[in-house]
This record gives structure tokens, sequence and C-alpha cells, in this order.
């Protein structure tokens, strides 16, 4: 493990997502291209009509009809359309990713969503505007160097009466051995970026990429809490799951609800994590 200048932190993500395929023969892609075409994501059951958010995630956020929605960390879009298809106002998701961006924006167009509904864009900051819903999706908040600059950008995006909602794997499967899960073999308190150069995506494990190289940063629970509520939000709910979207441990198994789950006779433990975090009305 090792620190990184930001500016070898950007370069390394935007590598290892932007990438496009280069000639056939060397069968190598970067992750957004992986995840646009693969089984994964499954694009063309999202446009029949699949959702691709959480049910708890739906049941947490509750009816999102008329209101305005602000998704950070937007990758290419499916939960930004969700939210719209259930019936928010207008939606806006944000991502640095441009070929990400423009995957979503294709997205929308396949599902007759114009900008008025639906927009994206590239960028790591939007315009001085405030929404009513302040979104984020899994496996952002690792990927980001400063947790409470993040906190005091999304607060200052949340309207009054709005909230904040994210959910995230929860950080202590990262302390767990990758083979069972079973044993604490890495620090859960660690500061440092640790990098890795593991080929494949989330996505598709064994798919052949071009810039390998991740850097990521633990993020425990408790700095996350504390981070949202020194931006001057008040939280609602602190809530864990036993549940996780991939076989982010060789141990767990898919279910026939999607989710991946340990052993029924092994103990359980949190795998992600969900959090509301409320603005005062003015």
């Amino acid at each position: 493990m090792y620190s990184l200048p930001p500016a070898d932190w950007r370069e390394a993500h935007r590598s290892r997502w932007d990438v496009g395929a280069p000639p056939m023969s060397e069968g190598l892609r970067g992750s957004v291209p992986i995840h646009v075409s693969g089984d994964f994501h499954d694009l063309d059951a999202f446009r029949a009509g699949k959702d691709s958010l959480r049910d708890f995630e739906t049941a947490e956020v509750g009816d999102v009809t008329g209101r305005s929605l602000l998704h950070l960390q937007c990758h290419i879009g499916l939960d930004t359309l969700s939210w719209s298809r259930r019936g928010a106002s207008s939606v806006v998701g944000l991502d640095f990713s441009e070929p990400a961006v423009d995957a979503a924006r294709s997205l929308a167009a396949d599902l007759g969503l114009g900008p008025d509904r639906a927009a994206f864009v590239a960028a790591e900051a939007v315009p001085d505007t405030s929404y009513d819903i302040v979104y984020t999706g899994v496996g952002a908040l690792n990927r980001l160097p400063d947790l409470t600059r993040w906190a005091e950008t999304a607060a200052a995006l949340v309207a009054p009466g709005g909230f904040l909602y994210l959910a995230e794997f929860h950080p202590l499967t990262d302390g767990l051995d990758d083979a069972t899960g079973s044993r604490i073999t890495y620090d859960y308190f660690a500061r440092d970026a640790w990098v890795d150069e593991t080929p494949g995506t989330y996505a598709d494990f064994d798919a052949p990429t071009v810039h390998n190289r991740s850097v990521e940063w633990q993020r425990p629970v408790g700095e996350v809490v504390s981070a949202v509520a020194a931006a001057g939000l008040r939280i609602e709910f602190l809530h864990e799951h036993d549940v996780s979207l991939f076989e982010r441990l060789g141990s767990l198994t898919r279910h026939e609800d999607g989710y991946h789950r340990f052993p029924a006779e092994r103990p359980r433990i949190p795998l992600m994590y969900s959090l509301k975090a409320t603005k005062p009305s003015a």
C-alpha cells in the first residue's frame, strides 16, 4: 500500500475505465466497454424494462415522484435512469468518465428520455444547483481520496428539506481474506491508498483489460457517518445488509433474488450498508 498524488490517482482511474477496444488481435478493453457489452449489466434487459435498483434502496428512498435527483458517480447511468422510470421529475448523472457518460446518454435516448428528464454530465463537480435527492450508488466512496470534500460537496447539493442517500459495500469485507471471507487479513483502519493490479472488472473477473491498476481507499463506516454529519446533514438512519451484489468473496453464493450471501451455516456479517441524511428546511 502507498499513497499517490491526486494526478496519478485520476490518471489510473481514467485509464482503467475509459480505454476502448484496441486491435482485435489483442482482445483487451477498458472497464466501460466491458460493462456496456457484457452480461452483468445486461443492457438489453434494462432497455426492456429491468430495474437496476436494489429492493432496500427503493424502500428506503421512498416515492421519488415529482422530485429532482442527482446521482454522483453514476457510471453508465442504469441506476440514474431507473429513478427516472420510477417517477423522478428530472435526474442528472455525474461521472468523470466520458465513455461512461456517453453510454448513459445513449441509454437515455434509447428510452426516449430527453435532457430535460435525464441529463448526464462528464465532470467532477456540477454547477451551483440543489436537488431534492442526492444519491450515490455502490462502489464509489472507496475510489475517492478526500471523503471530507466529497461530503461537503454532496451536502451543498442537497436542497433544504431534501436528503442524501448512499448505499455502499461494507468496508468490513475489505478486511477479510478474498478466498473464504473467514479470516481478518487486512487492516480495517488503514489510511494509505491501496493499489490493485488484478486484471478484469467486477462485471467480468476473467476479462482481459488494458490498464489494470486501480487506486482505492478504505472508508470505515464511522468515517463516512462523521463526514456526512460534519457537513451539516442530519443522519436519519444507518442500515446494514447481509447481501452483496457480486461475488466479492470466494465463499459467497448467488441466490435466486440476485444477491450474493454467505452459506446458511455461517454466521452473518454486514456486506453492505445504506445511509440517509437530511438537510433542514429553510
